[in-house]
C-alpha cells in the first residue's frame, strides 16, 4: 500500500474532522458535560463521522477505478455499526436495541466468513460444531465491541488502544494481512484526532459512531488472527487464542472489572459510571494526555512480558 495514499487519507480526515465539527457547532450539537466528563469545554462527538467518510471516499475512488483495496463488502457491517453509534450519539439509543443490532451485524460477519470455528485448544477444544461457532462468535463480538466503547471515556485512549491492536496484529503476521489496507486507512484517518482530542478548545471526540466502527474493525482483525489464514512471522510459537486475549487484555479487563462492580452494587452493568480504570487514573494525575500515555505504556509493557512468557 502506497504511503501517498495514507497521506491523502490523513489530509482528507483532517479536513473532515474540522468541517463536520463546524456543522455540528452550527446546529448546536455539543457533547454534554457531566460527572464522568474529562473536559469542561465545547466539544463534538464527530470523530467517527470523519473516519468513516474518509475511508468511504478513498474506497469509492479506487472502486470506480476497478481496484479492490480490500473486501468492500465489509462496509456493510462497518456501516451499520457506524450508523448505530451516530444514532446513539444523537438520541441516546436504548442499550437493548443496540444489542439486537450488534447481534445482527455479528451474523452478517459470520455469513461473510468471519467466524471463530477453532478454539485452538481453549478448554481443550479445537474445531467446534457450526452452531457453537456462531454462538461464540456473536458473544465475543458483543464483548469486544462494547469493551472498546467502554474505554472511550478520556482523550486519546480508545484510538490509541485500537491503533496498538492493529499494529501488533500486523507486526506479528508473516506479511501484511488481507485487511491491512482497510486497517491502515482507518489508522491514517484516526491520527488527526490526536490533535482535535487534546486541543484546549473546540475538541472533537470519537463518539459512539467512532467507537462502534473501530470496535467492529478490531473484531474483524480478531477473527482473522484466529483463522488459519493468519500465519505468525518468524515461525512464532504461541497459542492463537492466548495471543488474542493478550492483545485485548486492557479493554477486556476494564469491561470485566466494571461489570463486576456494578453487579455487586445491584446496578445494571450497562449504566455508565466513572469507575473505569481511566477515570481512576485521571482523578489522580488530572491530565488526559498523561493518563492515556500511562495506560498505554503499562499496557504494552505487560503485553510484551505476557507474549514473551507464552512463547517461552
Amino acid at each position: 500500500m502506497e504511503l501517498s495514499l495514507l497521506v491523502v487519507a490523513f489530509i482528507i480526515a483532517t479536513l473532515l474532522h474540522f468541517g463536520v465539527q463546524k456543522i455540528f457547532i452550527y446546529y448546536k450539537r455539543f457533547d454534554d458535560f457531566n460527572h464522568r466528563s474529562s473536559h469542561k469545554t465545547l466539544a463534538t462527538r464527530t470523530g467517527g463521522i470523519g473516519i468513516f467518510t474518509t475511508v468511504l471516499i478513498v474506497s469509492l475512488y479506487y472502486y470506480f477505478q476497478g481496484i479492490e483495496l480490500f473486501d468492500y463488502s465489509l462496509f456493510i457491517p462497518l456501516g451499520i455499526m457506524f450508523v448505530i453509534g451516530v444514532y446513539d450519539d444523537l438520541y441516546n439509543a436504548d442499550f437493548k436495541l443496540k444489542f439486537l443490532l450488534q447481534i445482527i451485524v455479528a451474523k452478517i460477519l459470520i455469513d461473510q466468513g468471519y467466524v471463530i470455528s477453532n478454539y485452538h485448544g481453549l478448554f481443550g477444544l479445537y474445531e467446534v460444531p457450526w452452531l457453537l461457532a456462531q454462538v461464540s462468535t456473536v458473544f465475543v463480538f458483543l464483548v469486544v465491541v462494547n469493551a472498546i466503547n467502554f474505554i472511550d471515556g478520556i482523550d486519546g485512549l480508545a484510538i490509541t488502544e485500537v491503533i496498538k491492536i492493529i499494529i501488533v496484529i500486523e507486526a506479528f503476521s508473516a506479511g501484511l494481512t488481507v485487511i491491512a489496507p482497510l486497517g491502515l486507512l482507518i489508522v491514517s484517518s484516526i491520527l488527526p484526532l490526536y490533535y482535535f482530542n487534546f486541543k484546549k478548545k473546540g475538541k472533537v471526540f470519537l463518539g459512539d459512531g467512532g467507537s462502534m466502527l473501530l470496535g467492529t474493525l478490531v473484531m474483524i482483525y480478531v477473527f482473522h488472527a484466529l483463522s488459519q489464514d493468519y500465519i505468525f512471522a518468524n515461525s512464532l510459537k504461541i497459542n492463537k487464542t492466548l495471543y488474542v486475549l493478550i492483545i485485548l487484555i486492557y479493554p477486556l479487563f476494564d469491561l470485566l472489572r466494571v461489570f463486576i462492580l456494578r453487579l455487586k452494587d445491584g446496578k445494571s452493568p450497562f449504566v455508565a459510571d466513572d469507575r473505569h480504570i481511566h477515570h481512576l487514573v485521571f482523578k489522580k494525575i488530572k491530565s488526559s494526555f498523561f493518563t492515556t500515555s500511562l495506560i498505554f505504556l503499562f499496557g504494552i509493557l505487560f503485553q510484551i512480558i505476557l507474549i514473551a512468557t507464552a512463547v517461552l
